[in-house]
């Protein structure tokens, strides 16, 4: 026992002595100020996505994960380095991270910005596509200085395309009938099961979406590496090409390997130079920020519905709640310091009363006198369009696709399904109308007439409150609604938008509308407040707090379902998961 004791002792001795050292060591590492090396160039990783919140994924959430940089602090950075002496110059490592083209073009601004400094850019990359689809990635490098590309590697510049699966002859087989309903032509929800190929107003539609962001795609590639237009949509007609081919053809200036660029990078800037991450300078230039005024900063990302915002642990994915964003707009709204609120939009939409709901504190924020300007990212269409239609300004990049004023709803009839499978159902019924939302029921006369009833309200409202929250006449938004879908540059030729740019843009809009000087710094705030991830996991088994930003339980079904693409559609509609939300956007598996 006493050899036990001593044992015991020894080793609380050692425990003691580590815990004093870590306190010391964290005692001694808050009170250095990180410095920021004379001849900084830095470094920065575009070879996955760069989130809008927060690095997601159940590595993150679990403390496991590096925490990646959103999409706003990356550029924030990238600008701020621009004005900062002790950096010369900025290198990225960029890939097939598929973050869409409208983040694309947040990231190009930045790099453009960056570059007006006089500071040489270079971009990297093991393949632009390494066999596949390599467009947003090498139209991102081409807002750069200098491509380079390593000799093993290719460049996938093969264009863009939109195409779409569609189950009619699937649901006829199964015997599943697809009772929805849509207003108008262009909305597109029930095509996917109605028909066999694209309608003619779907093809309309997707056909001018595809122009304008292939002429943004064009002209950016062409401005970058000093080509005519007429030469890059010739070069996206002979891709891929190999790296060879590549140089020769004027697409990248160099073929390298990686730790080669380094040294040619030391060669032209300096041995003495030090290489910097883009995220640690982040956060020693966010240490030595001062007083600044304060801008609430909400996001609204992924499906809109009713309750709290979640988060997927598994996916990293995002979703709207109404509650949370209710909570957010209120909060933001009461506090003194905040001059004006940025709302965030990435989202497809959802629920119309969620919608309604979100749209109504928006105004309501307004009304307390904090302007709200909207940014919006990638996608901002149906319900994510209706949050936003109230705001003091719109921003969306050229590539944002948005609109989508239109309306769907219904629900899908698998008796005949269930008779297949030898399952029978029966039903006692308090009155003949109790069937109306029965999977295993069609629509009466009376019923299909009173949901062609509801979807004609929703619509007429969604118009209504557009046409008031933007200014316009009725006229005008019918003109551009029918459930269409425009990208930022055709939605601000009509009037949806009001500006076209991203970060930058948004900051002079809030500094316009809510009097901020243009030498004052801000700060942007972010409602609600992001918790951390012990708190999220306590309150994940305590089963409290208010699910603002909270991890639900994992659902292992839903998550393995959205993994299978045709199938989860498929699920969806059939009923056996949920239904699309009335003010749902509908798009093509290759503009997503």
């Amino acid at each position: 026992m006493r050899i036990i004791r001593i044992v015991l002792m020894v080793i609380g001795a050692v425990a003691t002595v580590a815990a004093a050292g870590v306190v010391a060591a964290l005692i001694f590492f808050s009170m250095r100020t990180p410095t920021i090396p004379e001849k900084t160039v830095l470094t920065l990783d575009l070879h996955r996505d760069v989130p809008e919140y927060g690095s997601g994924g159940l590595a993150s959430w679990t403390g496991l994960g590096k925490e990646q940089p959103t999409l706003w602090k990356t550029v924030a950075a990238i600008e701020r380095a621009a004005g900062d002496e002790r950096v010369v110059g900025l290198v990225a490592r960029i890939g097939a991270s598929d973050m869409g083209l409208a983040r694309t073009q947040e990231l190009r601004d930045a790099v453009r910005t960056f570059r007006r400094s006089g500071k040489p850019a270079y971009a990297f990359a093991e393949s632009f596509g390494d066999f596949g689809p390599g467009n947003a990635a090498f139209y991102l490098a081409a807002a750069f200085e200098k491509i380079y590309l390593q000799p093993s590697g290719d460049v996938g510049l093969t264009g863009l395309l939109a195409q779409g699966y569609f189950l009619k002859g699937t649901l006829e087989k199964l015997d599943v009938q697809f009772r929805v309903e849509q207003r108008k032509e262009y909305k597109g929800v029930k095509d996917r099961f109605t028909d066999s190929g694209f309608t003619a107003a779907q093809r309309e539609a997707l056909t001018r979406i595809l122009a304008s962001l292939t002429g943004q795609l064009t002209e950016g590639i062409a401005e970058g590496r000093m080509l005519s237009d007429d030469k890059v949509r010739a070069l996206m007609q002979q891709a891929p090409f190999p790296a060879r081919e590549a140089l020769e053809a004027g697409l990248v200036d160099g073929l390298r390997y990686r730790d080669e660029l380094d040294g040619m990078i030391r060669e032209r800037l300096g041995t003495d130079i030090a290489f910097l991450s883009l995220p640690r300078y982040r956060r020693r230039l966010e240490a030595r920020d001062g007083d600044s005024a304060t801008v609430a900063l909400i996001y609204g990302l992924g499906q809109v519905h009713g309750g709290s915002s979640r988060h997927r642990a598994l996916t990293g994915r995002d979703s709207m709640g109404s509650d949370s964003m209710a909570r957010a707009f209120r909060r933001a709204a009461d506090d003194h310091e905040v001059k004006a609120i940025i709302f965030r939009i990435d989202s497809p939409g959802g629920s119309y009363v969620a919608s309604d709901v979100i749209r109504r504190e928006v105004l309501r924020a307004r009304r307390r006198g904090k302007p709200v300007i909207v940014s919006m990212g990638n996608v901002a269409g149906s319900g994510g369009y209706f949050v936003a239609a109230p705001a003091d300004r719109i921003l969306a990049q050229p590539a944002t696709l948005t609109g989508s004023i239109g309306v769907a709803g219904g629900k899908v009839v698998t008796k005949g399904l269930w008779e297949k499978l030898g399952v029978s159902w029966d039903q006692i019924a308090a009155n003949s109308n109790a069937t109306f939302w029965s999977a295993v029921q069609d629509y009466d006369p009376a019923q299909r007439a009173r949901l062609d009833r509801l979807l004609d309200t929703v619509y007429d409202d969604f118009i209504a409150k557009v046409a008031e929250g933007r200014n316009l006449s009725r006229e005008q938004v019918s003109a551009a609604a029918k459930g269409r879908v425009w990208t930022g540059a055709d939605a601000k030729a009509r009037g949806l938008v009001d500006e076209l740019g991203g970060y930058a843009a948004t900051l002079a809009a809030v500094r316009e509308i809510a009097g901020i000087p243009p030498d004052a710094a801000i700060r942007l705030r972010l409602f609600p407040r992001r918790k951390s991830t012990l708190r999220l996991l306590a309150e994940q088994l305590t089963g409290e707090g208010t699910g603002e930003i909270a991890i639900p339980t994992p659902d292992l079904s839903s998550e393995a379902a959205e993994r299978f693409g045709p199938l989860a559609a498929w699920a969806r509609s059939a009923g056996l998961t949920r239904r699309p939300g009335l003010l749902e956007m509908a798009l093509p598996d290759g503009l997503r």
